[in-house]
């Protein structure tokens, strides 16, 4: 069964050194660690069979480095 309707894909930055320590990042601008990179790359391997219109990102560094590591920079 086939849907005209658009689809919405939510992906949640990679880790950081807080994930670790299961400390809340909120605001804060923390990297990606070395998971986070491996994650961020394993999501655009998931995501490339799919085409986008648009592409969004938080401007904080560990999101957008995500994106860009997941082939969406």
């Amino acid at each position: 069964m086939s849907s005209d309707l658009p689809r919405l894909f939510l992906a949640r930055h990679g880790d950081t050194a807080w994930t670790e320590s299961r400390q809340h990042t909120g605001r804060t601008d923390l990297p990606l660690n070395k998971s986070g990179e491996e994650r961020a790359h394993l999501l655009g391997e998931r995501l490339k069979q799919f085409s986008f219109a648009r592409v969004f990102t938080s401007p904080l560094q560990r999101a957008a480095k995500t994106c860009a590591l997941a082939g969406f920079g």
